[in-house]
């Protein structure tokens, strides 16, 4: 995954870069990268690895460096980013979120042009730089970024800061979101709401699917119309959104609390109370609790946000360290309690499996968990939320692969809320955290919660119904 942040002004914006691009942390674990471009000096970019540290840190010495009227900043979980290119098309920097499924395809028939490569990321085709050999592959601007989202499969947002605007593209199936912002005398363009308020800037407009925008201080103007299908990720709103953050004007906590607030009242459990794990089982479980009646306790504390995702390192034994350190629990509370807990999915069940067996020796006498979520069927093919080195690192897919000889076997079947098939794999996955029960919340109310259109969110990740094309 990753977020970007960009901003035009009057006066020098330096400040608005560095923190807007910081309010994008939560999206990325690995790389960060600002760049400005001011008529004196030129392009300025710096990129730090964000692995062992926070953007913050490695990013407040470069700042003396930075000077300009405009720039992008991003956090990555991909490729070092931004890119500066210099072509027919002028001068520019670029960042992008993206998933690209034909990286290599891509890259070899840009190379039979003629055209070459100068940046790798890990050994690898650097995202970010296809993206912009795709872009200068064209006479004008907006067919280059045509080009991008007529020829990558998967999905591509981007940023592109040149000498006197800036030019944002949102994913031609708009699976991530984009919003443009203002305040007196300058704009900013984000694909996370919550990076605009504490700046001053104000949400103007909600960009469409493969809209191109140009923007300066004084306003913004449309480069291409939307298109009319939309997929935008259901999971922003599981998972990865900041709860005050808002797309497709659904704020996140908004919609965590009425998918719990569904389960809570369709859900016969009995318990002493509800709590959820931090951070984004919160709003889930403050919203079962609501529906349910019972109280809401904190019952798991997160020590610190310095703790990395527990399913992003990228070894087992890192992210079993990970999923036991950053969470304490209560013991005076779940002491002779039964307990229902509340998370956002299930991934591989790193984070689960320690956590069952903390709250069982701190004394609860039953752990009953809801997730917000379907279970995951499918790994995600458009913004790589979970770093996959195959299908068997979901555990559905595992325990398909137990039962059926084959983890692809009768997926339809599995994925169907309350089928036989369904029903033994929820079991399966109580069975193996020894949870006293097990529910996950279905996609109709997933989609209730989130309010938009079946078709306009992408569920993939559940049902495997997204659209390609």
């Amino acid at each position: 995954m990753g977020g970007f942040f960009g901003t035009i002004s009057k006066k020098n914006c330096v400040a608005d870069l560095f923190y807007g691009t910081d309010y994008n942390s939560h999206l990325g674990t690995k790389r960060g990268g600002m760049s400005m471009y001011d008529e004196t000096i030129g392009f300025t970019r710096s990129i730090h690895n964000l692995e062992n540290s926070y953007f913050r840190t490695k990013f407040e010495p470069d700042l003396p460096k930075f000077k300009g009227k405009a720039g992008v900043g991003v956090i990555s979980d991909t490729d070092a980013q931004p890119i500066v290119i210099n072509s027919h098309l002028g001068r520019f920097a670029l960042v992008s979120i993206a998933c690209i499924n034909n990286a290599e395809e891509l890259a070899a028939e840009l190379l039979a042009k003629n055209m070459h490569f100068s940046e790798l990321s890990s050994g690898r085709i650097n995202q970010t730089e296809l993206i912009s050999m795709l872009i200068i592959d064209a006479p004008t601007i907006k067919e280059g970024i045509e080009n991008v989202f007529n020829k990558i499969k998967g999905s591509c947002s981007l940023l592109m800061l040149m000498e006197d605007k800036i030019v944002a593209a949102r994913d031609k199936l708009g699976r991530t979101p984009m919003l443009i912002a203002e305040k007196e005398g300058a704009h900013a363009v984000a694909c996370e709401s919550c990076t605009f308020h504490n700046l001053g800037f104000e949400p103007v407009y909600n960009m469409g699917p493969g809209e191109i925008m140009e923007i300066t201080a004084d306003g913004y103007k449309q480069m291409r119309a939307p298109n009319k299908k939309m997929q935008v990720c259901s999971f922003l709103w599981v998972y990865y959104g900041y709860p005050v953050s808002t797309y497709e004007n659904v704020n996140v906590d908004c919609s965590r609390y009425c998918a719990g607030c569904l389960m809570g009242k369709k859900d016969d459990c009995k318990a002493d109370f509800v709590a959820g794990i931090p951070d984004s089982g919160v709003g889930f479980a403050i919203g079962y609790a609501a529906g349910k009646g019972i109280p809401y306790k904190r019952a798991l504390i997160k020590y610190t946000p310095t703790w990395p995702r527990s399913f992003t390192p990228a070894t087992q034994e890192i992210r079993s360290f990970i999923a036991k350190m950053k969470l304490i629990p209560n013991k005076q509370l779940l002491k002779d309690s039964e307990v229902i807990f509340c998370d956002d999915s299930i991934v591989r069940g790193t984070q689960l499996q320690d956590n069952v067996e903390a709250l069982f020796r701190y004394g609860a006498k039953k752990v009953h968990m809801r997730i917000s979520c379907p279970p995951l069927i499918y790994p995600c093919e458009f913004l790589n939320f979970a770093s996959k080195n195959s299908d068997l690192d979901l555990i559905t897919r595992r325990i398909i692969q137990k039962f059926e000889g084959d983890h692809n076997k009768n997926l339809d079947k599995y994925k169907t809320t309350d089928s036989p098939e369904y029903n033994r794999l929820v079991e399966e996955i109580r069975q193996s955290f020894n949870l006293s029960s097990l529910k996950f919340s279905t996609i109709e109310d997933l989609v209730e919660a989130i309010g938009l259109p079946k078709e306009q969110i992408c569920t993939h990740c559940f049902d495997g119904s997204s659209y390609f094309d």
